[in-house]
């Protein structure tokens, strides 16, 4: 009997049979090139965790302009605004001479280049001229018989996506396919299983070199590369281009990589999408005349040789388009700088709509403590009230504070600190409830109590997961009965009558308010009840948590006797994006979890007890709570009601009232941005925002983050008084951060996680083909989470759909870089971004837009160097 065959045997073998097909092929240098290809691709998040990305984050080691050509070159890709746009804001005067000034200036400070203004104006007027390298399909296809069957580039996407989203569907379909459990292999019998290709691509030869296809991706790389006889020096970019030309689903296989990454993982499905894609290029040059194979790999050949001459020709010519991009962010800084500049009471901006009748109503009572006390001081604050940084508390922290002086409001990252995997309950799963670029270390799970208790009941919360856990089965039931396409119709016949009530609520939505996901199933006594506590850390670990959350969110010893940490989510019906209306800080979720966890956590006595050891004493009258900020309707719920004691109680029944009126102003500013009528009574007007966000056919049920373009570090009179609602906001106060520790924590935490969510609108409305997730009218979801289809083919489709960026006559969102400003001494932030050269790559490379206050005067970063200010 033989000796079983071992897998270095088998592979050993694979290199024997291949050595002739593959013989001139340097493996190791080609697999190389695969790995820094693969490099260059930035994860997508999936749908139910719509984390913010910049998709340019893997290529910001390189100056913006040179990933500009280089994605131009290599895919056609768009970095800058597009000529069109930016023309269209010159004419309308938006962009002015002087903004173009300033940018020219800036441009001669970064890399001088004698640009003119009338040179700029002239590059606007013409269209751009950067050539894409072709890839061998590009050179194969025929323009004349493009119009009798199907262009070969967009059958190969076409091809890949439909086999790519069966192979990765876990959730959606009721008929799952079987097959290889490698991409590659599954992709290679898709391939040879489907009969149809040769006549859809017009080439009767094809089904022979489909066949021929390697049995494995190892053995698929030479073959393919042999058959190409490219130069090694092309490789890499070549692979690169291959990958941009399917890169919602290459951003997927990234993805699923990004998650591996903490154990150590190499995932291999983005290796072997790009084989899928190398293969192809092998199969069409196989399958095509000789004459013309040849004559299409001599100019693939000629064309990739003279790569590096496109890239410098591109970038030359997107000096243009790079200072535009510059003039169009001076246009916003003009205006934003001005109102950092000017004091508060000289910028008292008129109400909106409607909002002096319901600034007239009778405001809650005022207790002494909030008075303005003798010589203009204003005393501690009755009640404190934290919200995440986000651009739409920043709307809520203002109208709070206009309508109530005592109120004190601040900003902390949504996630509030606690990098947390949280388990609803009667869930099996846990899931990340933090920025996307962390990991998380802390369990959150939520449990039952006693009412008015904290401690939890086992039997409570197993009967009550018991009870979810059956809902949701039944729920799951009756959606497999309307999905089995011969039980769908017999199914709405035996409900008759009874299925027009869900038609009905489409037609005409009801106002109700939000109802939690993550409560669906229990019965509503159990609501309340239902608590959401940090499990599996020692009391020392616990203590550790809140202290450093605490000092970073700059609350160690001014504590208002009653603090709400609000976190926020969104509200909108048949929505495939909706949690990107969601918290940025939270992966895509709503803050909820995290802001009850950390409140049980700061009331609990004996984390106090240890707080008091380190010398962190919370006053006793202190009490936290949990909130939820509805920021598509601006109402605002509070948590865990029945723990508050009775004082606390008395200040939350005032701030109920507070609220409201707040919401109330906010409603009316936003109304006119969506269509709606700010002139409507309080409650009319509320009940038309809840409609639109329980209406199913709305495609814009608010503007999320659209418009964002700013970030401020720094204590609250840097921003209160002034409307800036195009601003994320962060406390800090530089006086209690001796070592620039918790600046520190905040330049690489909450700043990256801005600039993340900076870039994708930007990259979603620049390049919407690309970066973009199209018309939501036509979306169809892959695997229920996956992503989306724009109809039923091509590309898995990445980033913001176009009903969050265009208002139907234009783009309502502004691609503008961040600019941040930093209220600390050059000293502190230059040491910090020495120690962190990720902050220097943003910075030198222009990905991110750095200023400080130095005093009551703004100036900019340079390279090193602090600059005055031009704008």
């Amino acid at each position: 009997m033989s000796a079983p065959l071992r897998a270095a045997d088998l592979r050993a073998a694979a290199d024997a049979n291949t050595a002739t097909d593959g013989a001139a092929i340097d493996r190791p240098r080609a697999h190389d090139a695969v790995a820094r290809a693969c490099a260059s691709i930035m994860p997508a998040w999936p749908l139910d965790q719509a984390v913010a990305v910049n998709p340019h984050w893997r290529r910001i080691g390189q100056p913006i302009r040179h990933v500009a050509a280089r994605l131009a070159v290599l895919g056609d890709f768009r970095v800058f605004p597009a000529r069109e746009y930016i023309q269209r804001e010159w004419q309308a005067g938006r962009i002015t001479g002087a903004d173009l000034d300033v940018a020219l200036a800036l441009q001669d400070v970064q890399a001088p280049d004698g640009m003119t203004a009338q040179q700029c104006q002239a590059g606007l007027a013409r269209a751009l001229r950067v050539r894409r390298e072709p890839l061998l399909v590009d050179l194969l296809d025929d323009a004349v018989q493009k119009n009798r069957r199907w262009p070969w580039r967009a059958a190969i996407v076409f091809q890949m996506s439909q086999a790519c989203a069966t192979y990765f569907d876990r959730h959606q379909a009721d008929w799952r396919a079987s097959g290889s459990p490698s991409l590659y292999g599954f992709w290679r019998e898709s391939m040879v299983g489907d009969h149809g290709l040769s006549s859809r691509l017009g080439l009767p030869g094809l089904m022979r070199q489909i066949r021929q296809l390697p049995s494995t991706a190892e053995d698929a790389l030479p073959w393919a590369l042999k058959a190409l006889a490219l130069d090694a020096s092309c490789w890499e970019a070549y692979f690169e281009a291959l990958l941009l030309s399917i890169n919602g689903w290459a951003s997927w296989c990234a993805y699923i990589g990004w998650q591996k990454a903490p154990s150590g993982q190499d995932d291999p499905r983005l290796p072997e999408l790009l084989l899928c894609r190398l293969a192809w290029e092998a199969i069409l040059a196989g399958a095509v005349a000789p004459a013309a194979r040849t004559a299409a790999l001599t100019a693939l050949a000629a064309n990739w040789r003279d790569l590096e001459a496109r890239e410098t020709e591109a970038r030359a010519e997107l000096r243009v388009d790079e200072i535009w991009q510059r003039a169009l962010e001076a246009s916003f800084q003009r205006g934003f700088a001005h109102t950092l500049r000017t004091p508060p009471a000289a910028l008292a901006a008129p109400l909106p709509p409607g909002a002096p009748d319901a600034a007239a109503q009778a405001a809650p009572a005022m207790p002494q403590s909030a008075a303005p006390v003798a010589g203009g001081a204003a005393a501690a604050p009755e009640v404190q009230a934290v919200f995440c940084i986000d651009t739409r508390s920043e709307r809520m922290r203002r109208c709070l504070e206009a309508v109530w002086p005592g109120v004190q409001t601040r900003a902390f990252a949504g996630f509030f600190g606690i990098p947390m995997q949280y388990q609803p309950l009667g869930s099996d799963e846990a899931r990340p409830q933090l920025p996307g670029l962390a990991y998380p270390s802390v369990a959150v799970q939520d449990v039952m109590t006693a009412p008015g208790q904290t401690e939890t009941d086992p039997a409570r919360t197993a009967q009550a997961a018991s009870v979810r856990r059956l809902h949701l089965a039944q729920l799951d039931q009756w959606l497999g009965a309307v999905r089995w396409s011969n039980a769908t119709f017999s199914f709405v016949e035996a409900c008759g009558v009874g299925y027009l009530g869900k038609i009905a609520r489409w037609m005409r939505p009801a106002a109700t308010p939000r109802v939690s996901a993550d409560r669906l199933g229990l019965p509503a006594a159990a609501h309340a009840q239902c608590r959401p506590v940090v499990t599996g850390l020692t009391l020392e670990q616990q203590v550790e948590l809140a202290a450093s959350i605490l000092h970073t969110m700059g609350l160690d010893d001014r504590l208002a006797p009653l603090v709400i940490l609000c976190g926020h989510a969104g509200h909108s019906t048949n929505n495939a994006h909706a949690s990107t209306l969601d918290c940025g800080a939270c992966y895509g979720r709503p803050g909820e979890a995290n802001a009850r966890a950390l409140a049980h956590l700061l009331n609990d006595p004996e984390v106090r007890a240890g707080l008091r050891v380190r010398g962190l004493d919370i006053p006793p009258g202190t009490v936290f709570m949990g909130a939820l900020h509805n920021t598509t309707t601006d109402e605002v719920t509070g948590f865990d009601l029945d723990l508050l004691p009775p004082a606390a109680q008395a200040r939350w029944q005032r701030m109920t009232q507070v609220f409201a009126q707040a919401g109330d102003r906010m409603r009316r500013e936003r109304a006119p941005s969506l269509w709606m009528d700010a002139s409507l009574p309080e409650a009319a007007l509320l009940a038309a925002f809840r409609r639109r966000a329980n209406d199913g056919s709305q495609t814009r049920p608010e503007w999320g983050l659209s418009r964002n373009a700013a970030f401020i570090i720094g204590p609250r009179t840097r921003s209160q008084g002034r409307v800036l609602s195009r601003t994320y906001l962060h406390d800090y106060d530089v006086r209690f951060d001796a070592d620039g520790s918790v600046l520190e924590k905040l330049m690489m935490g909450p700043m990256l996680v801005t600039h993340w969510l900076s870039w994708q609108y930007h990259a979603s409305t620049c390049d919407p083909l690309h970066y973009g997730a199209g018309n939501k009218v036509l979306h169809n979801v892959v695997d229920g989470h996956v992503g989306v289809f724009e109809g039923n083919g091509g590309d898995l489709r990445i980033g913001l759909p176009k009903q969050s960026l265009h208002d139907g006559e234009g783009w309502y969102h502004q691609p503008v870089r961040l600019t941040v400003v930093i209220d600390a001494p050059a000293a502190l932030i230059d040491g910090i971004v020495a120690r962190n050269p990720v902050l220097g790559q943003l910075c030198d490379h222009g990905w991110m837009l750095l200023w400080r206050y130095e005093g009551e005067a703004l100036q900019r970063y340079a390279r090193g160097r602090w600059l005055a200010l031009e704008v």
